[in-house]
């Protein structure tokens, strides 16, 4: 990407847009806390929220979800190239552009799923999966991952609530949940400047809070990178870059594979 004069004046990356993932199992709250985290910041903040998911993002994503969520016989590896094509479409043609226009992206999952659910669940090479998902990004990470952590326990009453069949994935048994949510966890604990984990037992509203309060301060960081851009001091605009501890990477950000914690 070529630096232009909204991007930051050292990395050459966008100043302005905010991206956030909202990870977790089945029946978390994902959805119901996206859904409220983006009416807060077109309320509060008046910012332009895309609101999106992986997969079925576009037009493409939806045909892909129908495929990894409905079909039959969808082996593991199959499983992973199907999300793979869905991320690296979705990334490219919708969160990319939404980032570089100043758009506060929230998506519900993004890269991380395939890392808890195929590496986690289906046992798969986490080393392996890294590479390709970072590779199909090109390298793009969240500024925040809030992770709404759910005792797998709680599943079948989280879905009887929805009154929606279960999906292929919700069906592979309370083993398979459970290495998922081991595996969300490890990630967390991996990145920890990145991830928040939230208990996704507690109320809607409290949740919601505490979401709130890890996004904030990435619109303050926002903020203050696209007056700086311009030229023009911002007041009480938080401080820090993604190099700091406990600050979260710009969007757009580039990783390699050899920088991430295994």
């Amino acid at each position: 990407m070529s630096t232009t004069p909204d991007d930051d004046a050292t990395t050459g990356l966008p100043a302005r847009g905010v991206f956030v993932s909202f990870e977790g199992g089945d029946g978390s709250g994902k959805s119901t806390q996206s859904r409220l985290l983006g009416e807060w910041l077109e309320q509060a903040f008046g910012r332009e929220v895309v609101r999106t998911r992986e997969p079925g993002g576009t037009q493409l994503g939806r045909t892909m979800r129908e495929l990894v969520l409905h079909g039959e016989d969808v082996d593991p590896r199959t499983e992973v190239l199907l999300y793979l094509t869905d991320r690296a479409h979705h990334v490219a043609s919708l969160v990319r552009p939404a980032l570089e226009r100043g758009a506060v992206v929230i998506t519900d999952r993004y890269l991380d799923s395939s890392l808890a659910y195929q590496a986690g669940g289906r046992e798969l090479d986490l080393a392996r999966l890294r590479d390709m998902q970072l590779w199909a990004v090109d390298g793009l990470l969240p500024d925040v991952t809030i992770l709404l952590d759910l005792d797998p326990a709680l599943l079948p009453q989280r879905l009887s609530a929805t009154g929606l069949a279960p999906d292929r994935l919700e069906r592979s048994g309370e083993q398979f949940h459970r290495r998922t949510r081991e595996a969300y966890l490890a990630l967390a604990a991996a990145e920890p400047e990145r991830w928040r984990v939230l208990d996704a037992s507690a109320g809607i509203e409290e949740i919601a809070e505490q979401v709130r309060a890890a996004v904030a301060p990435l619109l303050d960081r926002a903020r203050a990178r696209a007056a700086g851009a311009a030229g023009d001091p911002v007041d009480g605009a938080g401080g820090g870059t993604g190099g700091e501890p406990g600050a979260a990477p710009r969007p757009g950000g580039r990783l390699d594979a050899s920088t991430v914690a295994p």
